[in-house]
């Protein structure tokens, strides 16, 4: 009698679906880093985005007090994504509650930026401080 050498049908099968456990499992694993790895290149860019809008608002001194003004970056800026921003810029404190015309008052801005990631929108709020001067026509109701 001659020993043959080689694999059982059984003994190929078995290790066929461990194989296949396996590579499913890996393929999962790399599909939801990818998805993750995407979330995080849409926030990167969204906070960018705040970045160089926040600075924008606190150099900008033409923008009134208590008006919300909002607009949206261009599809080239935002990486294909529809994204947006919201200010409102209100007065927080001015000097020993003076408020007239030429005293000095620190605002507050509040920016809320916004993309969509498919059908959910996603966003954060962002909170800043400047220096200005209160002008004629400005409502200053400053909270105590």
């Amino acid at each position: 009698m001659t020993k043959q050498r080689g694999f059982t049908l059984l003994e190929v099968l078995v290790a066929t679906v461990i194989m296949g456990v396996a590579v499913a499992g890996v393929m999962n694993g790399l599909s939801a880093a990818t998805r993750n790895a995407a979330k995080l290149t849409q926030y990167d860019r969204a906070t960018l985005l705040a970045r160089q809008k926040m600075d924008e608002l606190l150099v900008d001194q033409t923008i009134r007090r208590g008006v919300e003004v909002q607009g949206m970056w261009d599809s080239l800026s935002s990486g294909g994504v529809p994204a947006g921003w919201r200010a409102v810029i209100e007065p927080y404190e001015t000097a020993a509650g003076f408020t007239t015309t030429g005293a000095w008052v620190v605002d507050r801005i509040q920016l809320e930026v916004w993309w969509m990631d498919g059908q959910t929108r996603r966003g954060f709020t962002l909170e800043g401080f400047r220096r200005g001067v209160i002008k004629d026509g400005d409502m200053i109701n400053v909270p105590r």
